[in-house]
């Protein structure tokens, strides 16, 4: 279910006990997924943020933190739904000419609706619009 919900291979999360869980600003929009999970995402931008199992801890995807890079994965599971060809993507070639350049990834910020990888003291950002 994780592969359908993220529209990708794979959805990393980490758990945080519920008692030690608290947002910082706005309130997640909640899809009841199943009778036993339902799942959180940013009702702005529709980013995948919790999924909730009626467990003792809640998950966050971990490519919604800020610096997804400091939280290096521990575990697996699902392993049966793994695509057989996971391991064979280091070896693939690599098409720099597709990568974006620093100034393509400057423009892409200028314009970005999504919130930014830092804090913010406003957002949506004050003389910006969302996309509706």
């Amino acid at each position: 279910m994780c592969q359908k919900a993220a529209g990708s291979y794979f959805l990393p999360f980490g758990g945080v006990m519920h008692e030690n869980f608290k947002l910082t600003r706005g309130e997640p929009a909640w899809f009841q997924s199943s009778d036993s999970a339902r799942r959180g995402f940013c009702r702005d931008c529709g980013t995948p943020l919790f999924y909730d199992g009626g467990h003792d801890h809640i998950s966050i995807t971990l490519g919604s933190l800020d610096t997804p890079e400091n939280v290096k994965p521990q575990m697996q599971t699902n392993l049966a739904r793994k695509m057989p060809w996971f391991g064979e993507l280091d070896g693939l070639r690599h098409d720099a000419g597709m990568d974006t350049t620093p100034q393509q990834r400057a423009e892409i910020a200028a314009t970005s609706r999504q919130h930014p990888d830092h804090e913010t003291a406003h957002w949506p950002q004050k003389g910006s619009e969302l996309w509706i």
